[in-house]
């Protein structure tokens, strides 16, 4: 299936993904980047997976899905010659071993309805040992164990068990599969009905405390991707996954294909500062707790990425037994670019912990030592070249949104001792931001082109200087800001759409082969930077046509490929729903300004 055919369903410690033809194809347990047990995703059926839907595929005439009002529940429903089902799919709160539940009902007529179960472990490598055991499934795999419990029997054979099952209008049957250590006590058994009526109420009572005022014109849209990004944490550290997925292609057929089930520290603050602008400030204090945590320790140890715990070592592997989705390959887990320097998340880091604590967060003096350390740290190293947002595998340049954003971090932490009273060496960030803003100025600043450019001395564009003004690094309407909007317009754009950068044929900016579809993010960067300079109407216009692009239940991946009409990359993208929040929350003020602005005005001072 195409990538935007799947929904995901969740409990905040990990997530599954649901096909249209109702096929679970991909979920790894306990924990987002744990070995999948479904991953047919990036293989086939027999590397996992798990289909329930009516028997014989002339018998479907439609199908449709939904999420049931604003909750993660699942609903998809098939139309038949003989009458009507419901597949309900959820993963209620994790209680002591996460479960998957799956419940078949019959809403008019009687129809006959299939499954099929192939369990494997370790990323579809293992073929477990299958037993029953008082009347469930148990498989059985080196240190993982599962269980499913049918109401119907099911047949063995190649490797899978089967059943067939014919239901009659008012019928309701429920499945759970839950993974627990092999190691352990067999796990005690859910109720399935009362499980979905608390997870419902779980996600109502949260969505409820949304700001009532968050986006009236985009509500759906917006609340969708909070919900998202609520998913997408990882609920006993706080730490928030960028993508519950690996693998997903760039480019369909290539070799640009990553594991995202990890805590970037930029996709994180950036979904921090979504949250808050819909009033969620316990997220944003789960988070600045596990990230005193992860990166505590010396400055120059910092890392752009963690595990979901802090983990540090995220060694990359291929998976070569894994053909990848529709033959995208190498599949690869972990991520090397663990070890990349990036100057921007230094930046990332001081506004999320500024903006944390202008929302109303309390202060902690170990969060101020730790901004104290990262700028020594940063005011020896900001002249230093790095790979970069994109996170380029060629060579490191001085990449002017690295430098802009290591102006934030200076900004930023003086804007904390004039606004909260903390103490540092405040005259010398002064010096330190007015040094970085000239040297940005002169020397990632084309006056002929009227434009900033991706680094110093180069004549390439970067969709990342969108950003430049809701830093505050210029004023929207500054005409170096104009210039460079337009300039992206002019250079940047296929399609309607925005692209992260030139794609060189040498290779020599990324240092890989092949190409990449619309970066969706970039896009909304757009919208947001062409009302912010004025131009509402074509930035509702270009919003309006991003929304456009979401699959029928509301997510989207990273990019979009309009060569092929389809979304690539991994999915779904953190990185694309908190732009898609941030602009709609520009689009509804009157000044067309982020809300970080007020908060850098008004924030009230010690």
């Amino acid at each position: 299936m195409r990538i935007e055919d799947y929904a995901m369903i969740g409990d905040m410690q990990s997530a599954a993904l649901v096909g249209r033809d109702g096929s679970i194809d991909w979920l790894c347990l306990p924990r987002f980047d744990s070995p999948a047990c479904f991953a047919a995703l990036l293989g086939d059926e027999r590397n996992g997976s798990w289909w329930i839907g009516p028997a014989g595929p002339d018998r479907r005439l439609s199908t449709r899905r939904r999420y049931r009002g604003d909750t993660l529940i699942l609903e998809t429903e098939w139309d038949t010659e003989d009458g009507t089902v419901r597949v309900t799919d959820f993963m209620p709160p994790r209680q002591a071993n996460p479960d998957l539940v799956r419940i078949v009902e019959c809403l008019a007529g009687t129809v006959e309805m299939a499954t099929q179960v192939r369990i494997r472990f370790d990323y579809g490598r293992i073929v477990p040992w299958v037993r029953r055991t008082d009347g469930l499934l148990q498989a059985i795999g080196g240190p993982d164990s599962a269980w499913l419990m049918s109401p119907v029997p099911l047949r063995g054979g190649d490797y899978a068990h089967r059943a067939t099952f014919r239901m009659s209008a008012g019928d309701r049957l429920p499945f759970v599969f839950t993974w627990h250590p092999s190691h352990s006590p067999s796990p005690e058994p859910i109720q399935p009905f009362a499980e979905l009526e608390e997870t419902e109420a779980m996600w109502q009572e949260w969505v409820g405390r949304c700001d009532p005022h968050t986006e009236p014109q985009w509500r759906d849209a917006v609340v969708r991707s909070l919900i998202t990004l609520k998913a997408l944490t990882y609920a006993p550290t706080g730490g928030i996954v960028a993508a519950p997925t690996t693998s997903l292609p760039e480019d369909l057929g290539g070799v640009r294909n990553w594991d995202y089930r990890y805590c970037w520290l930029r996709d994180a603050t950036m979904t921090l500062d979504a949250l808050l602008c819909a009033g969620y400030v316990d997220e944003a204090r789960d988070w600045r707790e596990w990230l005193l945590r992860a990166i505590a320790g010396r400055p120059q140890d910092l890392q752009i990425m963690y595990g979901v715990a802090g983990e540090r070592r995220l060694p990359e592997l291929e998976l070569p037994w894994l053909e990848g989705y529709e033959e995208s390959r190498p599949v690869r887990i972990g991520n090397a670019a663990v070890d990349q320097f990036q100057l921007d998340i230094y930046g990332e880091v001081t506004n999320c912990l500024f903006v944390s604590r202008a929302s109303g967060l309390a202060a902690l003096s170990r969060t101020w030592a730790i901004q104290r350390s990262l700028m020594d740290f940063l005011e020896s190293h900001w002249d230093e070249p790095d790979e970069g947002i994109w996170e380029v595998r060629g060579p490191r340049r001085h990449f002017v949104h690295s430098k802009v954003m290591a102006w934030v971090a200076a900004d930023r932490v003086i804007r904390q001792v004039s606004h909260f009273g903390q103490s540092g060496p405040v005259d010398r960030w002064r010096a330190l931001r007015d040094r970085i803003h000239a040297e940005v100025l002169e020397k990632g600043y084309d006056p002929v082109r009227e434009t900033f450019t991706q680094s110093y001395g180069s004549r390439e564009l970067d969709a990342a200087l969108l950003l430049i003004p809701q830093t505050g690094f210029l004023p929207p309407r500054d005409p170096r800001v104009v210039g460079t909007v337009t300039a992206v317009e002019r250079e940047l754009m296929e399609e309607g759409l925005v692209m992260r950068y030139p794609m060189a044929q040498d290779n020599s900016v990324d240092g890989l082969s092949g190409g990449e579809g619309m970066f969706l993010a970039c896009s909304f960067w757009l919208a947001e930077a062409q009302a912010m300079i004025g131009r509402r109407r074509d930035a509702v216009e270009m919003f309006e046509r991003l929304l456009s692009l979401r699959n029928d239940v509301g997510l989207l991946a990273e990019e979009y490929d309009p060569r092929y009409g389809r979304l690539v990359g991994n999915f779904p993208q953190a990185f694309s729903h908190v732009p898609l929040i941030h602009t709609a929350h520009t689009l509804s003020r009157a000044s067309c300004m982020p809300r970080y602005a007020d908060l850098l005005d008004q924030a009230p001072r010690a």
